[in-house]
């Protein structure tokens, strides 16, 4: 399949890619890594007349860590992600995630700004975001605003991202207490695969490490965009952490999502798999909260 005729734009400043989005709207498209873009419009699913290369972009590559968060740029890779020191002590669901997108090949491409506005119910940079309480911050020629990464996804492949914005960064909160990751993914195969469904967890205790202070569940693959378990994470939040406490959570999560029948996998068999994978997500990141 060949690629339609299209405008290719190559700005060397963030400037000159917003101001091809402020004059283009609907019609411009943004490439990063290109393993969505591409392929769509291989597919005729996507016919952008104009694109807007951002390789040569400075800054959009960087891990910027402060005191109270992390600033991390939508041109980092899965690979970059996964393989970073500091994604992985701070933001250790992120990484988790991250190694678990596609193939190397497609982990060597694939970005975390192409992935977060994508939007798919199952994508496995998404959801860790979402327990990390990520917000993204958007630019465009004219304006600059920061969303929850909750409010920001909308549907399958819909965000509330303006035909004029850029994603430019996503912004993490750093804790200061104990903190432990989860991330469990199943598949019809162990790579390469979109994910019957995921789950990731970002679990926070109190400072004796045995009560829970907050914790973020995030489900995937279960709804029409990625979500929140939010009552299943406040059967835990003040509780004392232990194993049926999780699993009451893990049922609780079942509730909240809305799965449906498709060539990949029944309902009723993503709903079993909510409960299994969420208790598994959890004592994992219970387990490592103990030990931080």
């Amino acid at each position: 399949m060949l690629l339609p005729g299209f405008d290719y734009h190559r700005p060397r400043e963030i400037k000159e890619a917003l101001a091809v989005l402020a004059d283009y709207q609907d019609q411009a498209a943004l490439l990063a890594g290109g393993t969505d873009l591409l392929v769509n419009m291989k597919r005729k699913l996507a016919r952008p007349s104009q694109v807007v290369g951002l390789e040569a972009l400075a800054g959009l590559k960087e891990i910027q860590v402060g005191e109270n968060e992390i600033r991390l740029g939508p041109m980092l890779t899965a690979t970059e992600l996964a393989e970073n020191p500091e994604v992985q002590s701070l933001a250790g669901v992120l990484a988790l995630g991250a190694s678990r997108l596609g193939g190397e090949q497609v982990r060597n491409r694939a970005t975390l700004g192409g992935n977060v506005v994508n939007a798919r119910p199952a994508a496995d940079l998404c959801l860790p975001l979402l327990a990390l309480e990520a917000k993204a911050l958007l630019k465009s020629v004219s304006d600059e605003r920061i969303l929850d990464l909750d409010e920001f996804f909308l549907g399958p492949g819909e965000t509330a991202r303006r035909p004029s914005e850029m994603v430019t960064a996503l912004i993490v909160q750093r804790e200061s207490l104990p903190v432990g990751y989860g991330y469990e993914k199943l598949g019809l195969r162990q790579a390469m695969e979109i994910a019957l469904v995921n789950v990731a967890v970002k679990l926070v205790l109190e400072k004796d490490k045995k009560t829970v202070n907050k914790v973020f569940i995030s489900l995937g693959a279960v709804a029409p965009r990625p979500i929140l378990a939010r009552e299943a994470a406040g059967t835990l939040a003040g509780a004392e952490a232990g194993e049926d406490a999780l699993k009451n959570a893990a049922r609780k999560a079942v509730s909240e999502a809305s799965p449906i029948d498709d060539h990949r996998g029944a309902a009723w068999y993503r709903k079993r798999m909510i409960e299994v994978l969420t208790f598994r997500a959890l004592k994992q990141a219970w387990e490592q909260a103990k030990g931080a």
